[in-house]
């Protein structure tokens, strides 16, 4: 279950806005909604809720003419208020404003939790816009829609009315029902029993055939990976989700992966975020490459091919990092397997 669009809807719904909090000092007292660490709001006068309030109307409206593209801009654009009444630069910054933003999300999610648990529901996690719920038990897609619409029904007319009853404010919060996985894995922070945040991977099955995983904060979704490393794990969790049998799977990839017969799946691609000179301790695997890559370019009389922004290709070899095009020793199968295909299996194992 997910909030759509939460902080700019505190911000719509709380009024949380430069302008609502001064005016809130000349206010009377039915006029004043509360914010956090002694901010108050302006239930009328202020500015910054009118343009949220039209920015989503101008989302709702790309939505249904299919934009995706300009309803991702508009939702980005809602987001950054936030973010930017967050930054000391911003000239209209202020800690009260960012606090009454984000405390307010976080009791939000907090009340909503309890909602679900006293509905006879277990809420395994929390984040910070959305809670992921048991169902304790097989269900099929529609029971569980039907489950998690009736759950979203509930919070949100807890929400109209207590906000009508405690402010007089209209509630904009709209928390709404976005997917049933039918398989659910959230690893664990390493030596506890706690779900490691935001890294999750979830079986989606329409019932017609239609099946896929998604994956969030997972190795198979990063771009510093090899195209190995995602493979292994989207193959391995698929066989695990379909209760299929894994062990031949792992022994033929190391098997494969030693007989070279994988090195093209080996690559890694990531991007130089400071120029080589800046690199001094702690220098990264892209780095090493790139300064190794570099002086060898000298050595030849061949012109500089690596600065900052650009991206370097380049492998593990038994002599460390090289670029693709400097490599000169084997590849490092040991550090293929010890670093990456293990600890993706022991996640899950």
């Amino acid at each position: 279950l997910d909030y759509k669009s939460l902080y700019p809807s505190i911000i719509r719904t709380f009024r949380v806005d430069p302008y609502a909090r001064i005016a809130a000092g000349f206010a009377a007292d039915e006029d004043r909604i509360p914010g956090y660490d002694g901010a108050s709001f302006h239930k009328h006068d202020h500015i910054l809720p009118q343009i949220i309030e039209n920015l989503w109307a101008a989302r709702d409206e790309a939505k249904r003419q299919g934009n995706t593209a300009l309803s991702q801009a508009i939702k980005i654009i809602m987001n950054s208020f936030y973010g930017v009444l967050g930054t000391a630069g911003c000239r209209l910054h202020d800690s009260r404003l960012t606090s009454s933003i984000t405390r307010r999300g976080h009791d939000i999610i907090i009340q909503s939790v309890k909602l679900i648990e006293t509905a006879g529901y277990e809420v395994i996690y929390g984040d910070t816009d959305s809670v992921f719920v048991s169902l304790q038990g097989p269900h099929d897609n529609q029971s569980a829609a039907e489950i998690g619409r009736r759950l979203v029904d509930t919070i949100n007319r807890y929400w109209r009315d207590r906000l009508q009853q405690e402010h007089g404010i209209e509630s904009c919060l709209e928390m709404e029902f976005e997917t049933h996985f039918r398989q659910f894995f959230m690893p664990t922070t390493r030596g506890t029993e706690h779900g490691s945040k935001k890294r999750y991977a979830g079986l989606i099955d329409n019932g017609e055939g239609e099946r896929k995983i998604i994956y969030k904060g997972l190795e198979t979704v990063r771009t510093d990976w090899t195209e190995l490393a995602r493979q292994f794990q989207q193959n391995l969790y698929r066989l695990i989700f379909d209760g299929e049998e894994y062990a031949d799977y792992l022994r033929q990839t190391v098997a494969d992966l030693y007989a070279g017969r994988l090195d093209q799946q080996l690559v890694y691609r990531k991007r130089l975020h400071k120029k080589l000179a800046e690199y001094q301790k702690n220098i990264p695997p892209h780095a090493q490459a790139a300064i190794k890559a570099e002086a060898e370019f000298r050595q030849k009389g061949q012109p500089s091919r690596y600065r900052k922004r650009s991206w370097v290709e380049y492998v593990i070899t038994v002599a460390g990092a090289q670029t693709l095009e400097c490599q000169t020793a084997k590849l490092d199968y040991d550090h293929i397997v010890d670093r990456k295909l293990t600890p993706i299996a022991d996640t899950i194992l």
